[in-house]
């Protein structure tokens, strides 16, 4: 009975929050990489009830719209509807991005 254990995972569908969070970090990421290959990107995302928080840290040479790029994915995923509970016209979404230490 040693050798025993319990084995647990998460499996989420698509618009599941946690997937359209790790969707708008990758997309910021592609954003970032596309502008600046010598970007270092360390970027999270959640996403609750009509909004989204981007955190993290970054350092590079390029801009980037980080409300436009969340917005973007959010539609693309197909919230464009308020009755969806969730649109991405007018979710809420809270850049807090910091600069990277060196």
């Amino acid at each position: 009975m040693a050798n025993e254990y319990i084995f647990t995972s998460e499996s989420v569908t698509e618009g599941h929050p946690d997937k359209m969070a790790d969707q708008i970090s990758d997309a910021i990421l592609d954003y970032i990489i596309a502008r600046d290959p010598q970007a270092r990107v360390a970027c999270e995302t959640l996403v609750s009830n009509g909004f989204c928080v981007i955190a993290g840290e970054l350092n590079t040479t390029a801009y980037a719209p980080m409300q436009e790029i969340a917005r973007g994915v959010i539609r693309d995923i197909g919230y464009t509807d308020a009755q969806y509970g969730f649109d991405y016209r007018s979710a809420g979404v809270l850049n807090g991005i910091g600069e990277q230490s060196p």
